[in-house]
């Protein structure tokens, strides 16, 4: 055992299943080396590849990221792989500001005829590139958007009135999802009030990044208590990094190996690219690390050197096939009911994950225990 377990948060989804997906970094961070950028990794045919794999293996979702930075820019990215994919659902990752929300609504129903339903939504409330914006105005801005997403997804017209983007009377003619059942899951992660308070109130998943069990517990019940104030439920994800091999230590001799070619100058460089780097959830990812031991290990597992040289998510699961599974199940029996892994290189993780990790998991689809697809 790892260690005494913790009690479980309500979710939406009550049943001991998982939603696993799997990352495609359309930023131009995938890599072998931590702080080694690799030019061919950020090409469109490396980041579909990086989809086909997914979908091939068998993971339910894939997270494509959107940010500033070179690489592949995600809703025409979305578009160009969804003709290819067989099974796997998209989280696509849309920054709320960058598109007048009714065509933004357009673009995504589109995108989900494309994949015949199999679209969610990852809501970004970062500031637009280039920008540092009151938090107060982008929660507003956030909060509107996904309104007016809403009704033009499942109602007979757009009627808005809001301070951000003023009146709006629309029919929803032009915008059909591929089913209208409430359109594509939202999912949102965020450490601030407004952030949560936007899930609570709006979303269908809580995204955290890695902490303690008990810093996720603790997340959960907050997140569940402003919920139930809305009369509401939402479900509870975890983005995360992995390396899992045979043995636990095959799988710390490959985090070393990751490490090996570790610059801190290229590193921090490399993570102050990111439109999030400067957001309290990196640097709460910051803290985590400096609790953390000689090796980088926080608690059982939990290594998080991995933050010192990307933004976004700063913490790995490192360990053999059993003690991974034993520790999702643990996280699963805690209520979290999705999983966003990646690991360096994505591929290569990835059919690792595949081959010891998921048939051992009870995965599905968010979207298809809800009722989406």
């Amino acid at each position: 055992m790892l260690h005494q377990p913790i009690a479980s948060v309500p979710a939406r989804t009550t049943e001991r299943v998982c939603e696993v997906a799997w990352f495609s970094d359309l930023c131009g961070e995938d890599t072998e080396f931590l702080s080694v950028r690799d030019p061919a990794r950020s090409t469109f045919a490396h980041c579909r590849a990086i989809a086909l794999a997914a979908d091939r293996l068998g993971f339910n979702n894939l997270l494509l990221p959107t940010s500033y930075m070179t690489g592949q820019e995600v809703v025409p990215f979305a578009a160009g792989v969804a003709p290819d994919l067989q099974q796997i659902n998209l989280l696509t990752a849309i920054r709320c500001g960058e598109m007048h929300p009714p065509m933004l609504a357009r673009t995504l129903a589109s995108l989900d005829q494309m994949l015949e339903g199999r679209l969610t939504i990852n809501i970004i409330n970062s500031d637009l590139p280039g920008y540092r914006e009151d938090a107060d105005f982008r929660y507003q801005r956030c909060a509107e958007t996904i309104r007016i997403l809403k009704q033009a997804w499942s109602a007979d017209r757009i009627e808005h009135d809001g301070p951000v983007y003023g009146r709006i009377s629309l029919s929803t003619d032009p915008v059909r999802p591929y089913r209208r059942n409430g359109g594509p899951l939202l999912y949102i992660g965020g450490t601030s009030d407004g952030a949560r308070n936007v899930c609570a109130e709006y979303c269908d998943v809580f995204l955290m990044w890695p902490e303690t069990e008990e810093l996720l517990y603790a997340n959960m019940q907050d997140v569940s208590e402003r919920s139930a104030r809305y009369g509401r439920q939402v479900d509870f994800g975890l983005r995360i990094h992995i390396i899992v091999r045979e043995t636990e230590a095959e799988a710390k001799l490959w985090a070393r190996h990751i490490m090996s070619k570790f610059d801190p100058v290229r590193g921090a460089a490399l993570k102050n690219a990111s439109q999030s780097s400067w957001s309290l959830g990196v640097r709460r990812q910051n803290e985590l690390r400096e609790n953390a031991d000689s090796e980088g290990f926080v608690e059982p597992l939990l290594w998080t050197d991995i933050g010192k040289a990307r933004s976004g998510a700063g913490g790995a699961l490192v360990g053999s096939a059993e003690q991974i599974i034993e520790k999702i199940n643990r996280y699963m029996d805690m209520g979290i009911r999705a999983f966003i892994f990646s690991g360096y290189p994505l591929i290569e993780e990835a059919e690792w994950f595949a081959r010891l990790v998921l048939p051992h998991l009870p995965a599905t689809s968010l979207s298809r225990l809800q009722g989406r697809i």
